[in-house]
């Protein structure tokens, strides 16, 4: 890609977007793929306090304020340290902090205070308490160790030390209960524990992996587009090799043959002079071509590159009509337009689809004069909409640079959104009349990318 695609203004693919910000909930269209994963992953860890919270204070509803405040105020105190462990933990499995170890290990002592102070709460009920109190009591009990382990593991390394965490839990409710409780009330509290809390570190562990893996996925989607542009570079760096190494070899012996011809001035040396001259242009003229051709676009292979790399971010690409016969510099003028075109689809909004339609509109009456022109549409979704002023007659840097390319075909381009969260750009370039199909026949290359095109 060249500079100008490197220097996008976002300005046309991403006015849309920029005009949606003002709009509630059109953050969310904006995300790339692992932002989505791991936003619905924190909103929904950041909602496991909270349910805590809710389902713990409906629970101690009927019982005495006296008796229920000490255990509202530690719930307080759990469910605050836990949203702050949360955001810390899914940062360090993002890797952009420490591990919140202070944080975790008070987090864990409160959940044990809680606990213990819920069956005190037990204890002190008076004798044959309604069985509301009890379950109340009980289900903070629990509650306390739960979360304390579904939440906790966030901040744990391995799947051995969640599992460490719920025994320790199971243990400790254990304990407590055994010691506030009669036996089989311990046992029973000591069940829920383990079934509560192992559910809850299921659900935080899966959601850690799939958090991961999806970082990863994209890292490596990231990666395998700088190797493409590596693989590139040296590509063109080895053309060249092939193209100065033998030359300038040849400069280099026959400029030393010309200064010792020089010193013994034999007229020899002037013959050897100017043959480092010749080479030297031939050397120059091959550079271009090298240049040339690393620069040129090709129709075919823009267009088959152009649903592989799609194909590879996840967007579903249909490409219709081949460009045999058209000539060579519309082709080319209609390639850099694909290539932006897939640089901006990948870059702005969050497409699923895109579609990519090649057609020849054919010529008018010979009265009217009107050419042939060779029209091609790139369309894709998930671009927010755009207020009703908005629209594609302006654009960043890329645009403008493809603007100019179809005006040296006499082309023009239209660049705007198509219903609610759709962008097309669209590019015309006429066909003249006088130019013979064999100026588009592709090479070797091309015709490869055509046949897997058909």
């Amino acid at each position: 890609m060249t500079g100008t695609g490197d220097h996008e203004d976002a300005a046309t693919y991403g006015a849309t977007a920029q005009a949606a910000i003002r709009r509630p909930g059109r953050w969310w269209g904006r995300k790339g793929t692992a932002a989505k994963v791991e936003s619905y992953t924190r909103i929904s860890f950041h909602l496991f306090p909270v349910a805590q919270l809710v389902t713990a204070l409906l629970s101690l509803t009927p019982v005495p304020a006296r008796s229920a405040l000490p255990v509202a105020g530690a719930l307080l105190v759990h469910v605050v340290l836990g949203l702050r462990l949360t955001g810390q933990a899914l940062d360090w499995v993002a890797g952009r902090r420490a591990r919140p170890r202070r944080l975790l290990c008070a987090y864990m002592a409160c959940g044990f205070a809680g606990a213990a102070i819920a069956a005190l709460v037990l204890v002190k009920l008076p004798d044959d308490p309604p069985a509301t109190y009890y379950t109340a009591c009980v289900g903070t009990y629990v509650l306390f160790l739960a979360f304390s382990c579904g939440l906790g593991v966030l901040a744990l390394r391995t799947h051995r030390q969640s599992l460490v965490a719920v025994a320790v839990a199971t243990f400790g409710g254990w304990l407590l209960g055994s010691a506030l409780l009669p036996a089989p009330a311990a046992a029973a509290l000591a069940l829920s524990t383990v079934l509560s809390a192992g559910g809850l570190t299921l659900a935080s562990r899966f959601s850690i992996w799939l958090l991961q893996a999806v970082y990863e996925l994209d890292e490596a989607r990231h990666t395998r587009a700088r190797l493409a542009v590596a693989e590139e570079r040296l590509r063109f760096g080895r053309d060249l090799h092939d193209v100065l190494g033998r030359n300038l070899s040849v400069i280099a012996l026959k400029s030393e043959l010309a200064v010792q011809l020089a010193r013994r001035e034999r007229p020899e040396a002037v013959e050897q002079m100017a043959e480092v001259q010749r080479i030297a242009q031939e050397s120059q003229r091959e550079v271009r071509e090298v240049v040339r051709g690393y620069r040129e676009a090709d129709l075919y292979t823009e267009l088959l590159g152009a649903r592989g790399v799609l194909s590879a971010a996840g967007i579903t690409c249909t490409v219709t009509g081949t460009p045999t016969g058209l000539p060579r510099p519309v082709q080319a003028a209609l390639a850099w337009v694909v290539r932006e075109a897939v640089t901006n689809v990948l870059r702005h909004g969050n497409a699923a689809h895109c579609r990519i339609a090649l057609t020849v509109i054919p010529a008018g009456p010979r009265a009217e004069g009107r050419p042939a022109v060779a029209e091609l549409t790139v369309e894709n979704d998930g671009v927010p909409s755009a207020s009703a002023g908005s629209s594609g007659s302006t654009g960043g840097h890329g645009l403008a640079g493809l603007r100019e390319r179809l005006a040296a075909e006499q082309g023009t381009l239209e660049a705007g959104p198509a219903g609610k969260s759709a962008f097309r750009l669209v590019a015309r370039v006429p066909v003249p009349a006088d130019e013979v199909a064999e100026s588009g026949v592709p090479g070797e290359t091309a015709e490869r990318a055509r046949q897997e095109l058909e």
